[in-house]
């Protein structure tokens, strides 16, 4: 693998982790009322941000 794919590769896991810790403060911040107007359980918060990631 060269240098320049391993860093780009790099990048994305970081953007992906990045954007998965958003999601998952984000909606954690949210009540469970506000959850469940989304049809969001709040023990599906991270199952969601992993798919968000994808």
């Amino acid at each position: 693998m060269s240098l320049s794919r391993f860093a780009n590769t790099v990048a994305q896991s970081w953007s992906r982790y990045k954007l998965y810790n958003q999601t998952v403060r984000e909606l954690s911040r949210l009540d469970d009322r506000e959850l469940a107007d989304l049809g969001i359980g709040r023990n599906g918060i991270q199952q969601l941000a992993r798919e968000a990631i994808r």
